[in-house]
C-alpha cells in the first residue's frame, strides 16, 4: 500500500511538472519573410571571429548576399590563431562592403566578446548596429524582415531565436532540453512586456539602434561580462527602452556547437553565469538540476520497481509499473513534440534521461567552478576569480592564446 500510495502522489506530481515545464515557449512574434524596402537607413553588421575557420566563411557570405540595400559589414578578427585571418583577408580584397578589423589584446578586467564587439562599432556608421555571430547564417532576406519587424514593434533592441542546426546525436539529445530550460527562465512573452524586469537577448543575432547602445554606455559597460546578450538586454530595458525577442528560425540558423566537449564548455559557462544575478533564478537553476537528475534517474528506475515488485499474487506492483509507463509515455509526448518543432526526428524524445543527465551535470558543474574560484574557460581565454556585477572577472594572464 505504502508503493502504490508513494507511486500515485509522484505519478500526479510528475504530470503537473511536466505539463508545466513545456508550456513556457511562447515566441508569439515570429519574422516574417519581408522584400526589401527602397529606402531604408544604414545598419553596420558586426561580427567576432576568433578561430571561426570552420563556419566564417558561410557566416559572411550569407550577410553579403542581404537584400537589404544599406548595410556594410564589419568581421572583428578577434586574434585568432587557426586559418580564420586568411579567410577574411581573401573576402576583404573582393568586397567592397566587409572591412575587417585586427583586434588587439585583451585588456584587463575585459571579457573576449564584449571588447571584439566594442572595437567593431568603433568602425561602425550605421544607425543600427547588428551584432551577429560567425556562427550563424542568415537567409538573403534576413536582414530586410528582421528591420522591419523591430521598427513595427517599436523596438530600441530586437533579437531573435534562430534555427539550431543540430547534427551529432550528442547536439540532438541534449540541446533541446537546454532550450526548454531557457524558456522557463527567460519567457518570452514576459520578456516582451515592458512593465516586467525579465530581460534576455540571443546573442547570436542582436539589432540595436547605435543611439541606444551609446545611451546605455555599449559593451563597455559590461566589459567582463561573458553573457553579454543577457547583460546588453538588462541594460536597454533597465533603461527604459523596448527590447523585443521574436521566433526568427524561418530566417537564421546556427550551429552552436558540434560535439559533447564543446556542449559542455559552452553551457557550463552560461548555465550558472546566465543564473546567478537574482536570487529566483538561482533558486530556479537548483530546482532545474534537481529535475535534470530525477527524470535521468528516477523515471527508469521507476519502471524497473514495478517490474520487481511485479509477481502474479501482488498486485501493488502491477499498479506501479502502470504508472511509470503511462509518466513516462507522457514525458516522450512532450519530448517528441519539443523536437519535432526543432527539425529532429521524434524518436529522439527516447534520449530524454541521458540528455537530462548531461544537463544536470552541466549545472553542476558550472555552479561548482565559479563558486569554487576555478573560473570557465571559453574560446581558449579563461575566467577565473570572484563573480563581477556583470559576469567574471577575466583572468589577468596575458591574452597569449595559451590560457
Amino acid at each position: 500500500m505504502v508503493y502504490v500510495v508513494t507511486s500515485t502522489l509522484a505519478f500526479f506530481l510528475g504530470l503537473g511538472i511536466v505539463t508545466w515545464l513545456h508550456a513556457h515557449y511562447q515566441l508569439d512574434l515570429v519574422v516574417e519573410t519581408t522584400p526589401p524596402p527602397k529606402q531604408a537607413p544604414p545598419v553596420s553588421v558586426c561580427i567576432p571571429a576568433r578561430n571561426e575557420a570552420s563556419t566564417i566563411s558561410r557566416c559572411v557570405e550569407a550577410v553579403l548576399a542581404q537584400t537589404y540595400p544599406n548595410f556594410e559589414v564589419i568581421v572583428l578578427d578577434d586574434r585568432s590563431t587557426d586559418a580564420t585571418p586568411d579567410i577574411l583577408r581573401r573576402y576583404a580584397v573582393q568586397e567592397n562592403k566587409l572591412k575587417v578589423i585586427n583586434g588587439v589584446e585583451l585588456p584587463p578586467g575585459w571579457a573576449g566578446k564584449p571588447h571584439a564587439l566594442t572595437q567593431a562599432v568603433s568602425a561602425a556608421r550605421g544607425v543600427w548596429l547588428c551584432f551577429v555571430d560567425a556562427d550563424t547564417f542568415l537567409e538573403p532576406q534576413a536582414l530586410a524582415s528582421i528591420h522591419a519587424k523591430a521598427v513595427a514593434t517599436g523596438a530600441d533592441l530586437f533579437s531573435i531565436m534562430t534555427r539550431q542546426i543540430m547534427l551529432s546525436f550528442w547536439e540532438r539529445a541534449v540541446l533541446p532540453l537546454v532550450m526548454t530550460a531557457l524558456s522557463i527562465g527567460f519567457s518570452p512573452r514576459k520578456v516582451n512586456d515592458p512593465e516586467r524586469a525579465d530581460a534576455i537577448a540571443n546573442g547570436q543575432f542582436i539589432l540595436i539602434k547605435h543611439a541606444v547602445y551609446d545611451a546605455v554606455g555599449g559593451h563597455a559597460a559590461i566589459k567582463g561580462s561573458i553573457v553579454e546578450d543577457r547583460d546588453l538586454a538588462l541594460l536597454v530595458k533597465g533603461a527604459g527602452y523596448r527590447l523585443v525577442l521574436a521566433d526568427g528560425r524561418g530566417v537564421a540558423s546556427t550551429r552552436m556547437y558540434t560535439s559533447l566537449a564543446e556542449i559542455w564548455e559552452g553551457w557550463t559557462k552560461n548555465i550558472y553565469l546566465g543564473l546567478r544575478d537574482e536570487r529566483r533564478l538561482l533558486w530556479l537553476g537548483v530546482f532545474g538540476a534537481f529535475l535534470a537528475f530525477t527524470a535521468a534517474l528516477l523515471l527508469p528506475l521507476w519502471v524497473v520497481l514495478g517490474l520487481l515488485l511485479t509477481t502474479p499474487d501482488q498486485v501493488a506492483g502491477g499498479w506501479v509499473l502502470v504508472e511509470a509507463l503511462l509518466l513516462w509515455e507522457y514525458v516522450v509526448y512532450w519530448r517528441s513534440r519539443a523536437v519535432r518543432s526543432m527539425d529532429l526526428p521524434a524518436w529522439y524524445a527516447l534520449t530524454t534521461p541521458l540528455g537530462a543527465g548531461v544537463f544536470a551535470a552541466m549545472m553542476v558543474a558550472s555552479a561548482w567552478k565559479v563558486l569554487s574560484g576555478k573560473g570557465v574557460t571559453w574560446k581558449g581565454r579563461t575566467y577565473a576569480g570572484q563573480p563581477s556585477s556583470h559576469g567574471l572577472v577575466p583572468s589577468p594572464k596575458k591574452d597569449n592564446h595559451q590560457t
